[in-house]
């Protein structure tokens, strides 16, 4: 296989390591492969002295990763038993744990389209490039799906309500609302990262970011915050939306109109999923939690028919299951977060010698 032909990139220039993401057709989505070569280039790196500092970059125009492989999971869900995406996730959601405690600077470029899998490989990285190209999202709760890779541990840490917005809207932040939620940390112009990837060859991160970094044109969500905050306070999808409705912002009932349109399933999951991991605590455990709700919604019917409807078929008309928001019961919410016995994640303590057979 060529070079051009490699899923992922590495290479070292002077003190710094090189990821690549470098499947540009398909805006850098991850693959299984792909996570596990990254896994194994972080675990030689680390102990490498001439490597200083890790740099993640996506290949091509439109941005640094798209998102997981969901036409696998697709398939995996409606034709297979799920044991390949259980599987992806499980190592996915491991090296997104890795990536937030490595113990070497690691800078992540989050130009252009950022979403899903590609927050979970950027956004827990120490060091969070943003430019005025980047478009952060989570978009999950459009598939069927709930937002994962670590995504409801920095959502539910966001000011005020505006994780809940972004988490169940799948709305996209700029670089100053990335900024503002915690998803990034600088604002470099785009024109500017060639400069910065050339000198972290030479100096220390925070010494080529000196001269690059800049003022990042003005966000949306801060002057969104009131109805935000006084909106998705609610406790309930139902009143979400019922305040999103009365509220008069037309930005608000621009909200409204986007929950109407997604999973009623995924919406009442993903709220869930929100409010219990900012009692959490760590990471590996929202990535736990997270792994439970992703296993679970293999099984349900949103899931393969949001892909297909986005994705697959395009036809952006995605008949969901149930339909409203009335008839998905706290007990349909409750299996989502069901404990997987020997087949947990783990991340968060020893999981037991059953487990490990069970991998």
């Amino acid at each position: 296989m060529s070079e051009a032909d490699e899923p992922v990139l590495f290479h070292t220039t002077g003190r710094a390591a090189r990821i690549t993401l470098n499947r540009p057709r398909a805006i850098n989505a991850l693959t299984h492969t792909m996570v596990r070569r990254i896994a194994e280039a972080l675990g030689a790196w680390e102990h490498d002295p001439a490597v200083e500092t890790v740099v993640l970059t996506g290949a091509g125009e439109r941005g640094l990763c798209a998102g997981g492989d969901i036409r696998a999971i697709h398939d995996d869900a409606r034709d297979g038993d799920g044991s390949a995406s259980r599987a992806f996730w499980r190592d996915e959601y491991r090296l997104n744990a890795r990536i937030a405690h490595y113990p070497k600077p690691y800078l992540a470029v989050m130009d252009g389209i950022v979403m899903g899998g590609g927050v979970g490989v950027s956004a827990h990285g120490g060091v969070r490039v943003v430019t005025e190209r980047s478009r952060v999202a989570m978009p999950e709760t459009g598939i069927g799906f709930a937002p994962d890779v670590g995504g409801t541990y920095l959502l539910a840490r966001a000011p005020g309500e505006l994780g809940t917005h972004l988490a169940l809207t799948g709305a996209q932040a700029g670089a100053a609302d990335a900024l503002l939620c915690g998803l990034a940390d600088h604002y470099v112009p785009s024109a500017s990262l060639g400069d910065l990837l050339d000198s972290l060859a030479e100096l220390p991160v925070a010494q080529a970011l000196a001269a690059v970094v800049r003022t990042p044109p003005p966000g949306v969500l801060a002057g969104q915050r009131d109805w935000i905050d006084a909106c998705y306070a609610a406790d309930t999808v139902e009143e979400i939306l019922r305040r999103l409705l009365a509220h008069g912002d037309p930005a608000a009932k621009e909200a409204a109109e986007t929950l109407m349109a997604r999973s009623p399933t995924a919406l009442k999951v993903t709220l869930a999923s929100l409010r219990r991991a900012r009692t959490l605590g760590s990471l590996e455990r929202v990535l736990d939690q997270e792994y439970r709700v992703s296993s679970a919604a293999l099984a349900t019917p949103d899931l393969v028919e949001g892909i297909r409807a986005q994705v697959v078929d395009k036809d952006r008309r995605p008949r969901w299951s149930p339909r409203t928001l009335a008839e998905v019961t706290d007990a349909d919410v409750e299996r989502f977060f069901a404990p997987l016995g020997a087949r947990e994640l783990g991340l968060a303590g020893p999981v037991g010698p059953a487990a490990e057979d069970a991998r």
